[in-house]
């Protein structure tokens, strides 16, 4: 693997045809009333025709990407929005794909004009672990590195590789939801707040989960009263019960890729 890019943000692709532009999401969803900021400056690239890869992004005082704003970003802040490009599919009427990453990168590099929304992802050569610690003590998601020479290919491929960075905290426990057949999972505050921050999926051994949902029962509560009702849910009484969990850096607030390690006073 030779390069390597650090965005931390929403896949993105610009669809460019002529005076119609576009963005769609990874899912392929269109959300160009979304990003009307971008599509404004993806206009302005004045480029015939061209399929563009990006991540939509937002950074912070730092300069690093911050996920929490750029949630924030989409609905209420547009002009804080970036797009960072780091691949390019199409040009008019030319499919790149068979192309190397180098090669595409090095068309696409020079398509994109200095102060513009959008903007060239740099990459990061180098170790791979080296690059992977710097980005794991500024607290990114994660790498993703893509071997040189490779061509385009949708869906999974071992050309590109994404590596995630996990950290672990303490969260308390605001209920656990079981229903038959589904995977179980803990509802999570912020200590101290109580402020709802997503869910952990409970992927103990059978022990470990009794021993929780031992806990659980003893500590039984009401619900909060700023939760959605959830039929399938056992509340817990606030600030009782705490877990370790471990989670996806990027973010704060907000958990993601959550799983439950125990029970922090065990």
């Amino acid at each position: 693997m030779d390069s390597r890019d650090q965005l931390d943000g929403y896949r993105s692709q610009i669809v460019i045809n002529g005076s119609d532009v576009r963005i769609y999401t990874k899912s392929g969803i269109d959300w160009s009333a979304k990003y009307r900021d971008l599509v404004d400056a993806a206009a302005e690239l004045d480029l015939g025709s061209a399929i563009i890869d990006g991540e939509t992004i937002v950074t912070n005082e730092a300069g690093l990407p911050d996920f929490a704003a750029l949630r924030r970003a989409i609905t209420r802040r547009q002009h804080d929005l970036y797009l960072g490009a780091f691949d390019l599919l199409h040009l008019n009427g030319q499919d790149l794909r068979h192309l190397a990453v180098e090669e595409r990168r090095e068309i696409l590099h020079g398509l994109i004009p200095a102060g513009s929304r959008i903007q060239f992802s740099e990459e990061m050569p180098g170790d791979g672990d080296a690059v992977f610690y710097l980005v794991d003590k500024a607290g990114i998601e994660g790498i993703v590195s893509k071997r040189r020479g490779s061509k385009y290919r949708s869906g999974p491929t071992t050309n590109w590789l994404k590596t995630k960075s996990f950290t672990v905290d303490e969260f308390e426990l605001l209920g656990v939801e079981r229903e038959r057949g589904k995977a179980a999972f803990a509802l999570l505050a912020e200590p101290g707040t109580g402020n709802y921050v997503g869910s952990a999926f409970i992927t103990l051994g059978h022990d470990m989960r009794e021993r929780l949902w031992k806990r659980v029962q003893e500590h039984a509560g009401p619900p909060p009263k700023a939760m959605k009702k959830r039929p399938a849910t056992q509340w817990v009484q606030p600030g009782v019960v705490k877990l370790r969990i471990k989670h996806l850096r990027g973010e704060h607030g907000h958990i993601r890729h959550g799983s439950v390690l125990g029970i922090s006073d065990e």
